[in-house]
């Protein structure tokens, strides 16, 4: 029963920081983390990403521009590009890991708690990776917030808003740091009872004996 909870742990812990890891790269990519609605021009809207900036037309479509230059990005853009790009390497390396530790693979079984290293190695991994996913989503939402309500901008400015991959942002971040907790936990959890495997290896031996010997050893 312990080994069936601690498999199940380690299932959910590891979907859970899939999932997360998946969104991070979509959220890292995606060209929304604010918008502008233009009140003069309804039919012209803006949006803002880590890497390049669009504007919907109704005519015209969507046309995007990547960025020109890194330097010339506001600080918080900058912080944002380096975390979520260490995000999406350190949760890549936090899965790898972590599927290499779960009990339902052969891998790492002659060697005793190299299983229990590596799913807290993912674990911590994934932690961290959800970590630096909530850090710079959560600061553009404050800088967002303080350009919003800046009472020395003059009304007729246009201000951004909340984009929607600041809110995928937030879920995979949550979805990361509790599958990395859920994966810590399944490490520090006992392991399956070693007392069964040591009877099965004992019976073999004891029946070698048998034949060997030709008589059945009495039981003390």
């Amino acid at each position: 029963m312990a080994f069936i909870f601690r498999t199940a742990m380690q299932s959910v812990g590891l979907s859970l920081s899939l999932l997360g890891w998946v969104l991070a790269i979509i959220t890292t990519y995606l060209p929304h983390w604010k918008n502008l609605n233009l009140e003069l021009n309804e039919m012209e809207n803006w949006t803002m990403g880590l890497w390049k900036s669009c504007v919907i037309q109704e005519e015209v479509g969507r046309q995007c521009k990547d960025f020109d230059s890194f330097l010339a990005l506001p600080a918080e853009l900058q912080v944002s590009r380096v975390l979520m790009s260490l995000c999406n390497g350190l949760g890549l390396l936090g899965l790898l890991a972590s599927g290499c530790g779960l009990d339902c693979l052969r891998l790492g079984e002659t060697q005793e708690g190299l299983k229990k290293r590596l799913l807290t190695l993912g674990g911590t991994l994934l932690w961290t990776s959800g970590v630096m996913v909530l850090v710079p989503v959560s600061w553009v939402a404050h800088k967002t917030v303080r350009e919003f309500w800046d009472e020395t901008m003059p009304e007729i400015v246009p201000r951004w808003e909340f984009g929607e991959a600041l809110f995928l942002g937030w879920f995979a971040g949550f979805c990361l740091v509790l599958g990395g907790c859920v994966l810590h936990c399944a490490a520090c959890s006992s392991p399956a009872p070693a007392a069964s495997s040591h009877y099965a290896g004992a019976g073999p031996r004891d029946h070698g004996s048998y034949l060997e010997n030709g008589t059945v050893q009495p039981k003390v």
